[in-house]
């Protein structure tokens, strides 16, 4: 359900996880591939699906459950505003670590995290959410350089679907980080491509361009145009280094 067009692009399914990776008419098995951690799946139409899974939101759902139980009980709108007038870049934290893995206490975690890695913690609950959103989006540009170093191509566009694109500090965050433009939509690109492919095995439609065509004219797309590049490359290379 990505709705694509013409040239280079990716994808995300950004939600509690994240999913990014190509469609290419082939599989592609090397040193790269496995040094990456890509993996290869069948995709509709005989492609291949070259991705990696990612961390997504579950650490700032985590924090909201945390707080809910502190009985403090903010809504995701309220978490998002704070982190936007939070202070940038004010720490960093490998979003794929292990230890944010379990459910629990992810504020704690998050900060001994920070302990860890001489950094300092912090009881601010928006710098917090920035902080774990900023991450993320450096990580999501880690995964489309490999992407590219991989594939041998340069990505256009990054399409994000799913309920992540619901945040959209995350969305013009990952446009900054990635220096790609960022289409986000649909929500429910999952059940929107199973649907066309329905339709395509019925006849109703003919080629999976013209089921990304409905998906273009049948919802809301927003795009996000990158941001101050060369400050986020700055960090990216200090945070994640040099690829």
């Amino acid at each position: 359900g990505v709705p694509a067009g013409p040239g280079n692009w990716a994808y995300l399914s950004s939600g509690t996880w994240s999913l990014m990776g190509v469609e290419l008419p082939r599989a592609v098995v090397n040193d790269k591939t496995f040094g990456y951690e890509f993996t290869n799946e069948g995709g509709v139409e005989n492609t291949i699906r070259l991705l990696k899974n990612i961390m997504g939101l579950w650490l700032v759902q985590e924090c909201k459950r945390q707080w809910q139980r502190d009985g403090q009980d903010l809504s995701y709108d309220d978490l998002t505003r704070m982190a936007s007038e939070a202070e940038p870049f004010f720490a960093h934290v490998d979003c794929d670590c292990s230890d944010f893995l379990a459910p629990g206490d992810m504020p704690a975690r998050i900060n001994k995290h920070l302990s860890d890695t001489g950094q300092t913690p912090t009881d601010d609950k928006g710098q917090m959410v920035r902080l774990v959103l900023e991450s993320l989006a450096l990580k999501y540009r880690s995964v489309l350089d490999a992407i590219e170093d991989a594939t041998g191509q340069a990505i256009d566009v990054l399409h994000v679907v799913g309920g992540g694109i619901k945040n959209e500090l995350l969305c013009q965050f990952t446009a900054d980080a990635t220096g790609k433009k960022v289409i986000t939509g649909p929500i429910e690109a999952t059940a929107s491509g199973n649907i066309l492919m329905q339709a395509k095995a019925a006849g109703q439609i003919e080629s999976l361009a013209e089921a990304r065509q409905i998906v273009r004219n049948s919802f809301e797309l927003k795009e996000y145009q990158p941001q101050n590049p060369d400050l986020w490359k700055k960090r990216y290379e200090e945070h994640i280094g040099k690829k």
